[in-house]
């Protein structure tokens, strides 16, 4: 596995821009049918968007860049994952918010995110259906880009005055947990949103915490936490250690908190 240099990483960042656009065009080509729904061996639904989307993204990956592996939500179920350590390597979730793109809420994302060293470099979350992208790089900072608009620049922002906002899976997450976490804090506002969305709210400073108590893999948060640490945040465990990748040979994350400019 190749370790790649911050301009090496940089460089690759329109490309990926560019793969997460052309899935997402595709995802909603399948939001516009009345589409098939199966469920996996976890449980979890999957749909022809999800595979979809998987077959143009991870040979588009393959050819930006062969030296690269990639590690996909879809061909990990189907037992295709091949060994990484602390060299480079892509995490992909064709479409993360499968059940917000079942509920046909807008809030469902492409995310491909790059991890070094066990920690997220590179990574881009588009949203297609509200047409906006994220995309951040160590080194280069983190820009939002809707619609036909120029990409802005997007960072962290301080503790507010008046108090946190919360952002909060719809589904997912133990109310008690969180409010334990949250006591002696003060909360302005909970916010609930769906997919990886969730971090791009801290990264462009609209809120400040995500408390996440619950079940994750690593292809589910690597690009958003990318673009969280590109934009000055950061993302933990509950013991307070940098959140890192690789870690099980099921791709599994314990519990976390995302922070934006709170310390």
């Amino acid at each position: 596995m190749p370790h790649l240099t911050d301009t090496e990483i940089m460089s690759l960042l329109p490309g990926v821009c560019a793969i997460a656009l052309k899935a997402g065009e595709k995802i909603m080509e399948v939001y516009a049918t009345d589409f098939d729904v199966e469920m996996k061996e976890d449980a979890s639904p999957v749909t022809e968007a999800d595979t979809a989307a998987e077959a143009i993204i991870a040979p588009a990956l393959a050819s930006l860049e062969p030296s690269i592996p990639i590690v996909a939500e879809e061909a990990a179920a189907a037992g295709n994952v091949p060994e990484v350590g602390d060299g480079a390597f892509w995490l992909v979730d064709p479409l993360d918010g499968t059940k917000e793109f079942l509920n046909r809420n807008g809030e469902f994302t492409v995310n491909i995110g790059l991890i070094q060293d066990r920690q997220p470099v590179l990574g881009v979350v588009y949203a297609p259906a509200l047409d906006t992208l994220y995309a951040g790089a160590q080194g280069a900072g983190a820009t939002r880009k809707i619609g036909e608009g120029s990409a802005e620049e997007i960072a962290v922002r301080p503790e507010p005055e008046e108090g946190l906002t919360i952002v909060a899976s719809r589904r997912h997450g133990d109310p008690a947990v969180l409010d334990k976490f949250l006591s002696g804090r003060t909360v302005a506002e909970t916010r609930n949103a769906g997919s990886s969305l969730k971090f791009c709210l801290l990264a462009a400073g609209e809120a400040d915490l995500y408390p996440r108590f619950g079940r994750t893999m690593e292809w589910d948060t690597a690009a958003g936490h990318a673009v969280l640490l590109a934009a000055g945040g950061l993302v933990t465990t509950e013991d307070g250690d940098p959140l890192t990748y690789a870690k099980n040979a099921i791709f599994e994350n314990p519990h976390f908190i995302g922070w934006g400019g709170v310390r």
